[in-house]
C-alpha cells in the first residue's frame, strides 16, 4: 500500500492548516484516501500550529502515526515540537529564512528552503504557504500538479474570480516552491 504521512508545522498565521486543507482536498478529488488532523488552538495568536495529513491508495487504518515521511518545519518552535516525528526514512524541510537553527535529526534528507524570503521579496507575504505547498508537492510527488491547482480553485476560486491577479500570483508561488526542490535535484 502506498501511504504518505505528512507533518506540517509552523507558527499561527503561516497558513499551515490552509496548506493541509488544499492538500487533502486535492487527494480526495484525485480519488485517493485522505486523512487530516489539525492541531491548533491558541496558535492563531502566535503558537505552533501542526497539521497531520495522510494520502494513500487504500483505506487508512490508523489515523495517528508515530513517524512522518515528510516533515515541514516553518519555525524554531516547530522544529522543537516536531523532531519527534522524524526517523531515518523521513525527509525534513525547514525554512532557512525564518528558522534560526537547522533541525538536528537523523533522517533521510534535510532540505533548507528560503520560502519566506522569496515570498516577501519576489511575490507577496500572503503566498508564503503556497510556496511551501509547491515544495511539498515536488518533494513527495504524492499528487499531480493539476490535482493541487483544482483544489486551489475550489478553496480560493471566489477570491481568484474577484481579483484574477491573485490566481496568477498563487500559481507562480506554487511553481516557485516546486522550483526550489527541482533546483536541488538538478545539481
Amino acid at each position: 500500500m502506498s501511504r504518505t504521512k505528512i507533518v506540517l508545522a509552523g507558527e499561527g498565521g503561516q497558513g499551515v492548516q490552509s496548506i493541509a486543507k488544499i492538500l487533502v482536498e486535492a487527494g480526495y478529488e484525485a480519488g485517493r484516501q485522505v486523512l487530516y488532523i489539525p492541531n491548533f488552538g491558541v496558535e492563531q495568536r502566535g503558537g505552533v500550529s501542526i497539521a497531520f495529513c495522510q494520502i494513500a491508495d487504500e483505506t487508512i487504518g490508523e489515523p495517528r502515526f508515530a513517524k512522518g515521511d515528510i516533515i515541514i518545519m516553518l519555525s524554531d518552535r516547530a522544529i522543537d515540537r516536531c523532531s519527534a516525528y522524524v526517523d531515518e526514512n523521513s525527509i525534513v524541510v525547514y525554512d532557512t529564512s525564518v528558522c534560526t537553527k537547522k533541525p538536528e535529526v537523523k533522517c533521510k534528507e534535510i532540505i533548507g528552503v528560503d520560502a519566506n524570503k522569496i515570498a516577501n521579496e519576489q511575490l507577496s507575504a500572503r503566498v508564503f504557504n503556497i510556496i511551501i505547498l509547491g515544495v511539498l508537492l515536488e518533494a513527495t510527488h504524492v499528487l499531480e500538479l493539476s490535482d493541487i491547482k483544482n483544489a486551489m480553485e475550489q478553496a480560493l476560486g471566489k477570491k481568484f474570480d474577484a481579483k484574477p491577479e491573485l490566481r496568477e500570483l498563487n500559481y507562480k508561488a506554487l511553481e516557485m516552491g516546486m522550483g526550489l526542490i527541482k533546483e536541488r535535484t538538478a545539481v
